[in-house]
Order: structure tokens, then C-alpha cells, then sequence
């Protein structure tokens, strides 16, 4: 009964740190990074007393119950860690300017005409960048086109694709 009790406490830490947040703020920033996050101790805490609940329930007697709650509190804790790490860490997509469209083929939406701007579509990590287009040839829509340098926030300068011969 007492593992059972030590896993509703360690849940119901786990459950503040998600909605709250840390609940140890800074109080252990000594300690190794998030290791010691309170939705890290919460998971190590909740799993600990569940494993050692659902050992004791099994039949095993404390002694052996207390060792199996520990392996699946680190297991968990472990786990709690690695997410933190992938969630803290996952940001990392930035918005897509117009330096990401560098060599990056395209297709021409509106005429390029010889001394103006056209409009292109280019895909970018899974998104289609629409932006005005100059080229030193006039292209018309549909027109294949590689994207060799970058005009301004909203614009670029294009040149055909070479189609293979034959």
C-alpha cells in the first residue's frame, strides 16, 4: 500500500510539472541539467512506487518489490529525460527566408518577361515559397527554373533548368 501511495505522489508531481511547469525552478540548476527536472523526479518517483506496487501484487515480498520499483523508475526517469531533451531540442525548425530557396528548383507561375519581375513557386522543406522572379531571358509559366541568387526579402533571380537532350 505505501508503493501505491509513493506512485500517486510521484504522479501527481508529474502532472503539476506538465501544467505549471518546473516546479523546481532553479532551486536545482546545480545539478546536471534536466536530470533532476521535476517532471523527471515526478516520472522516477511515480514509477518507482507502481513497479513496486505491481511486484508486490504479483506475490514478491518488499525486498524484491523495492529493486524492480527502483529499474522501472530509472526506466521511466530515463525516459522522462529523453523527452524533455526532444522537446526542448525539437524547436529548431526556423522560418524559411529567402536564402533557403539557393539552388533549390522552381517553376515559373507568371511570364518572366525581359526586364521585369515574374512570379515562381518553389518548395522549400515542405513548403512552397511564392516569390517575384527576375531572369536574364523572358520564361514563360511553366517554365523549370533553378534559383541562383536572392534579390531582396520577396524576390530572386532565376535561370531555366537544362532539359537533357534526346
Amino acid at each position: 500500500m505505501t508503493l501505491l501511495v509513493i506512485g500517486l505522489f510521484g504522479l501527481a508531481v508529474l502532472g503539476i510539472s506538465l501544467v505549471a511547469g518546473d516546479l523546481f525552478d532553479g532551486a536545482l540548476d546545480a545539478l546536471a541539467g534536466d536530470v533532476f527536472s521535476s517532471a523527471v523526479l515526478g516520472a522516477f518517483v511515480a514509477a518507482t512506487g507502481f513497479g513496486g506496487a505491481a511486484a508486490q501484487a504479483a506475490g514478491a515480498p518488499l525486498v524484491v518489490a523495492l529493486p524492480v520499483g527502483l529499474v522501472a523508475g530509472v526506466a521511466f526517469g530515463w525516459f522522462a529525460v529523453w523527452l524533455t531533451r526532444l522537446i526542448r531540442d525539437g524547436g529548431s525548425d526556423a522560418t524559411l527566408t529567402t536564402d533557403d530557396t539557393i539552388g533549390r528548383d522552381g517553376r515559373v507561375v507568371t511570364g518572366i518577361p525581359a526586364d521585369g519581375f515574374g512570379v515562381v513557386t518553389i518548395l522549400v522543406g515542405g513548403h512552397t515559397m511564392r516569390l517575384n522572379a527576375r531572369a536574364d531571358q523572358p520564361l514563360d509559366p511553366g517554365t523549370a527554373v533553378h534559383v541562383t541568387s536572392v534579390l531582396s526579402p520577396t524576390a530572386v533571380t532565376v535561370a531555366p533548368v537544362w532539359q537533357p537532350l534526346g
